[in-house]
């Protein structure tokens, strides 16, 4: 007879800066999402982050496919807040001009 595993906790945590990672791990959801829609298999993930084990790995990538929009939703606005850091951070400390005089001059 098929015994049937109990059900097992998607291990993601979330930092007080509202960061999901993989519990135990600095490694964020979005990083995995985004290796696994990149066309990685769980087995390359793991072996590209040691610090995630191959059931993690799975275990994330089952939560990403059982709660794909929501996720999405949050890695999308993971992307505009790094965005708007870097445009905050641009103005502040001058870099585009800086990247401009840059690309000028390796084009010279």
């Amino acid at each position: 007879m098929l015994s049937y595993p109990e059900t097992h906790i998607i291990p993601l945590t979330t930092t007080p800066e509202g960061v999901v990672q993989v519990a135990g791990t600095r490694i964020g959801l979005d990083i995995v999402v985004e290796e696994y829609n990149a066309g990685m298999s769980a087995e390359e993930i793991a072996y590209n982050y040691p610090s995630l084990s191959l059931s993690d790995v799975y275990a994330v990538i089952t939560y990403y496919l059982l709660h794909k929009n929501e996720a999405d939703r949050y890695i999308a606005q993971l992307h505009q807040q790094a965005e708007q850091t870097r445009l905050a951070t641009e103005a502040q400390y001058g870099l585009s001009a800086l990247r401009q005089r840059l690309i000028k001059q390796s084009r010279s």
